[in-house]
């Protein structure tokens, strides 16, 4: 599995979201390109320390989610139409060309952590380390390139 902690990986996905434009069109679900840039700052935003989840996880979603975890940063990517947390949902209008910049901003943030070792707990699946933080944010953002081509 690639990494965003990887110079070749993070150029690539920087290139990537270059590639994309205002009129960029999803080949799958309902966001807009706009709202995609917004939404995949969000993730990055809790790995950077900088955003909590307000959504209330029980224990039995706990459970769930530790089964579910390793699904985070192994080889397979994610399937299209994957349920999409409350906190991460953008249901207003952002501006694309704002958004878009927010959101290299936050990966060269992310990237420039390759070295971090105290990353805050993720709340819905716990600990992760950087190797696997550095794979679930490629994932994440892979994904929702390829959702829009790029």
């Amino acid at each position: 599995m690639e990494t965003l902690f990887n110079q070749k990986v993070y150029q690539e996905v920087l290139r990537r979201i270059d590639s994309l434009t205002e009129n960029t069109k999803p080949i799958w679900g309902t966001m807009n390109v706009a709202q995609m840039v917004k939404h995949c700052q969000m993730p990055l935003l809790v790995a950077n320390g900088k955003m909590e989840l307000t959504e209330n996880v029980g224990f039995l979603k706990k459970m769930i989610f530790k089964l579910y975890k390793p699904v985070m940063y192994n080889d397979k990517v994610w399937p299209e139409n994957i349920t999409t947390p409350k906190d991460f949902k953008v249901k207003n209008a952002p501006i694309f060309e704002f958004e878009r910049d927010q959101l290299k901003l936050h990966i060269s943030e992310f990237h420039g952590k390759a070295m971090n070792m105290h990353w805050p707990k993720h709340p819905y699946f716990g600990n992760f380390t950087t190797d696997q933080w550095g794979k679930i944010e490629y994932k994440h953002l892979d994904h929702h390139l390829r959702q829009f081509g790029a």
